[in-house]
């Protein structure tokens, strides 16, 4: 082992007790972990895929197209922002790096790229440009990850809710015989079968010449006023509608489709094209710099604009007596 770069406490330690009871003691609340889920990983994978839809690049140089384009989209929206640079074995390519030094403006002056085939430092404005996302290089995945959250919280209830509106029976036997025969009967029953037949005698017990029930029986009542998928499923329509909005995707809150009105339709529309046009703005202004120094021709596409939109164009409300204009 080298002296120069010891390793603490002579290699890898594991978390022992106190170290996982500070970790999981400062998670609140520290019953619900939502983001160490399988409907976690769905719903953060599905809402990127969704959100990098919104913007289309065109004028790529040819080395960024195929699979490379799907690396630059991932850097683009993940870290907020990639550098672009000129270099003898590669051409002009770009890489995810990190910033380092200020201006008079405080904006960064070196981007260095830590790649395992490039290991340099470029002066920005110099030697290298940056395609920017947002204004403040950072990316959207705290949009994802919030709605993600939400969703996978929303996908358990709706995962109970399916469960716990099921037509159940809750039975208690008498015996393991009665027990075993009622399971058997009941599974039979739900793989399909038209009839099932029983032995009569676990049916009714003769106890001192008197007929006693081998089981009791609580019936569930009202199951249909129970029934809560329908109102969650609402509402995770009503968080993708929110997410939507976030990111630039028009669209109309679940509730409002039969009435929304012209203030309520443009107010919708702003709303959601907000960010977009944010990072449309950044894009270009960053684009510029791009083509200006390295002669390329890299264009940022709204994907969306002027396409489908999803807001009615009449109220069919005729209680609000307010009629939309086309």
């Amino acid at each position: 082992m080298s002296k120069k770069y010891p390793i603490p406490n002579g290699g890898y330690t594991p978390l022992n007790y106190d170290r996982i009871n500070n970790v999981e003691g400062h998670i609140q609340p520290s019953m619900l972990k939502y983001c160490n889920s399988v409907t976690y990983a769905y719903w953060q994978r599905s809402l990127f895929q969704r959100a990098i839809s919104t913007i289309k690049f065109e004028g790529l140089p040819d080395t960024w197209e195929n699979e490379v384009k799907d690396f630059f989209y991932w850097c683009l929206f993940a870290y907020g922002y990639v550098g672009v640079f000129n270099t003898r074995n590669f051409g002009i390519s770009f890489q995810p790096g990190a910033l380092y030094g200020f201006d008079f403006y405080y904006q960064p002056t070196t981007f260095i790229v830590a790649n395992p085939k490039l290991q340099r430092r470029f002066k920005i404005h110099k030697q290298a440009e940056l395609i920017k996302l947002t204004p403040d290089f950072k990316g959207i995945f705290d949009i994802i990850s919030y709605y993600a959250m939400l969703l996978s919280a929303l996908d358990s209830g709706i995962n109970q809710s399916i469960v716990n509106s099921k037509f159940a029976w809750l039975i208690g036997a008498k015996n393991k015989a009665a027990a075993e025969t009622l399971k058997k009967a009941f599974d039979k029953i739900n793989s399909g079968e038209p009839a099932v037949v029983l032995d009569k005698t676990l049916l009714l017990e003769q106890d001192n010449q008197s007929k006693e029930d081998p089981w009791s029986f609580l019936e569930r009542t009202n199951i249909k006023n129970d029934y809560l998928t329908t109102d969650m499923l609402m509402d995770r329509s009503t968080l993708l509608s929110a997410f939507d909005a976030e990111i630039g995707i028009r669209s109309v809150p679940y509730q409002k489709k039969e009435r929304l009105v012209t203030a309520e339709a443009e107010s919708r529309e702003q709303d959601s094209t907000a960010r977009l046009m944010v990072w449309k703005a950044t894009l270009d202004s960053s684009l510029e710099l791009v083509n200006k120094m390295f002669g390329t021709n890299i264009r940022a596409e709204i994907t969306y604009e002027g396409g489908q939109d999803n807001a009615p164009k009449q109220d069919n409300d005729n209680r609000s007596g307010n009629v939309s204009k086309s």
